[in-house]
């Protein structure tokens, strides 16, 4: 007898994407013997999450003002931690040093970045925030925590801690898996 499952297949259309996760699990393990499914759950959900949030904020707060959500995060990070070396940034944003680069013509085009020569080695340069830059960015981001917030309110605020230490915990992980980062 064949399972009901296989007589009456769920056609790719009439999943959403608890059911596509719950379709993954079923046939990782019963098709291809993967015993792993709780990971490729919790890192199939975690990416959904990530991407949900990610394209959001850019498409309702950065998109309108002409900015990508990669030219937020490079401001984000000078804005905040201060002047700095391309590879810090990229370092810090999660960039590669090449994405970087391209991002600050742009942004000094823009008139929001200025690169000068480094102090320490004449080879290098420091980016920082324009007076234009550090403006937009104080009023970019008032509309951008408010989404933020948002998001974050379907969530106590100790479960919100919670995911932060979970997070954290995941994150400090890549420590001892030897993960590959950007270059």
């Amino acid at each position: 007898m064949i399972p009901a499952n296989e007589q009456n297949p769920v056609s790719p259309a009439d999943l959403d994407f608890w059911s596509f996760v719950a379709l993954a699990n079923r046939k990782l393990a019963t098709e291809y013997g993967f015993a792993h499914q709780l990971a490729t759950q919790v890192l199939i959900t975690l990416n959904r999450a990530s991407d949900l949030v990610t394209y959001d904020l850019e498409a309702s707060v950065h998109r309108p003002r002409g900015r990508s959500w990669s030219a937020f995060r490079l401001l984000f990070v000078i804005w905040l931690a201060g002047p700095m070396e391309p590879s810090t940034a990229a370092r810090l944003t999660g960039m590669s040093r090449a994405a970087v680069s391209n991002l600050t013509k742009t942004l000094i085009g823009d008139g929001l970045l200025a690169r000068t020569a480094a102090e320490r080695d004449g080879r290098s340069v420091t980016l920082s925030l324009t007076d234009a830059g550090q403006a937009e960015m104080v009023d970019v981001f008032r509309e951008h925590n408010e989404r933020e917030f948002e998001w974050a309110d379907a969530l106590t605020e100790a479960e919100q801690r919670t995911l932060i230490s979970l997070l954290d915990k995941l994150i400090t992980a890549e420590r001892a898996i030897e993960v590959r980062g950007r270059a």
